[in-house]
């Protein structure tokens, strides 16, 4: 007995489609590719009889003779990230909503692998591109200028980019983290550690110096440091640079961060955690000097994740609307390949949301020797 499986049934042709339904070629490939002049009813007896007799379309001949793959092209920074993870599922909805289908690179926050992503995804003839840019305000963006040359139409999400405007979706990350540090302050707590700061060779001495390293950071991880900024500002607090980290973003160097903090003459009484990997980091960094969340040390983070919920204590989050962020990126890409180049560029600032729970304590206040 022959062991080969038997091969699925071949898709029927055109042609076979086109003496089923008592039309001609040229009908059904504009009912299949939903182009060109063709009655509405005509175009759903084409499609009927398609599907009766399980017709597939073949999306490269179709793009060959439309122009259109119906194909989104999507770059992000992290696919492990849960804030990307969520976007990534919106994005996907609403593409999928609209008929089309998407294509996923990740660039582990490397310029060089985003570089790589968009040439391929502009060779696989994407109809437009998403993009989470691992730029920041001093780098290179020739490979987005290209995309723009070739009349792709582009989407920015999560991060904006100097001299590089297109349509975007970001929340108010500034906004967002004045009111988590604010919220920390109000708490009683003075010191508090910022993690992550921009990355850098040498910590920045002071504030002006912080200042003139923001205009050359990743603008999401600047505009959250502004935030904190003018919350010790708006409480009159000075600040102190070794409570900002300088690290490469891994857990790891979060945690090694932290416990530097946490052996200061004067440690932060509280901490303000910008990502997840920075979050886990801290706790880490906690829980090996045997201190206690919020009894010794308080904690406020960026990206609500479902575990923040059933930690002990459950931990006080920045929530983004993760979903939203990408199903609008889609819903204005999809709008702009229709609706091509004369509409006004579209910016939209979607708000984060404090979630709190039992992370945060009042400090009680130092009583001073008689």
């Amino acid at each position: 007995m022959s062991s080969e499986r038997p091969r699925p049934p071949a898709s029927p042709t055109i042609s076979e489609v086109a003496a089923a339904a008592g039309v001609g070629r040229a009908t059904v490939a504009r009912s299949l590719g939903n182009y060109g002049s063709v009655s509405e009813a005509t175009r759903s007896h084409v499609l009927a009889v398609a599907a009766r007799l399980g017709y597939r379309v073949n999306s490269l001949a179709r793009s060959m003779t439309t122009g259109v793959t119906k194909t989104l092209g999507v770059v992000l920074a992290d696919v492990a990230n849960p804030f990307f993870a969520g976007v990534l599922r919106g994005l996907s909805d609403a593409a999928k909503q609209e008929g089309y289908d998407i294509l996923v690179l990740s660039t582990n926050e490397e310029l060089s692998e985003e570089k790589a992503a968009v040439g391929l995804l502009l060779d696989k003839q994407v109809d437009g591109l998403i993009v989470a840019s691992a730029a920041t305000r001093n780098d290179d963006l020739a490979h987005l200028q290209a995309v723009r040359e070739r009349g792709v139409p582009i989407v920015l999400i999560d991060r904006l980019l100097a001299g590089f405007d297109a349509d975007s979706v970001v929340i108010n990350n500034r906004e967002a983290a004045r009111e988590a540090v604010a919220t920390l302050i109000e708490a009683g707590h003075t010191r508090i550690g910022f993690v992550w700061g921009p990355v850098t060779v040498q910590p920045a001495e002071d504030l002006e110096a912080m200042r003139s390293v923001l205009d050359g950071a990743l603008w999401s991880d600047g505009e959250r440091l502004r935030g904190y900024l003018d919350a010790l500002a708006d409480a009159d607090l000075e600040f102190d640079t070794s409570l900002v980290t300088h690290v490469i973003k891994t857990e790891t160097q979060a945690t090694r961060a932290v416990s530097g903090m946490l052996a200061l003459a004067e440690p932060p009484t509280a901490f303000f955690t910008t990502e997840t990997d920075a979050t886990v980091g801290t706790l880490r960094a906690l829980r090996n000097r045997r201190l206690r969340c919020p009894d010794d040390v308080s904690l406020l983070g960026f990206d609500d994740t479902p575990w923040a919920d059933v930690m002990e204590p459950p931990l006080s989050m920045v929530a983004q609307p993760m979903r939203d962020v990408g199903a609008r990126a889609a819903e204005l890409l999809i709008a702009r390949i229709h609706g091509g180049d004369d509409e006004p560029l579209v910016h939209e600032v979607l708000p984060a949301q404090m979630v709190e729970r039992g992370s945060v304590r009042k400090r009680k206040p130092t009583l001073l020797p008689r």
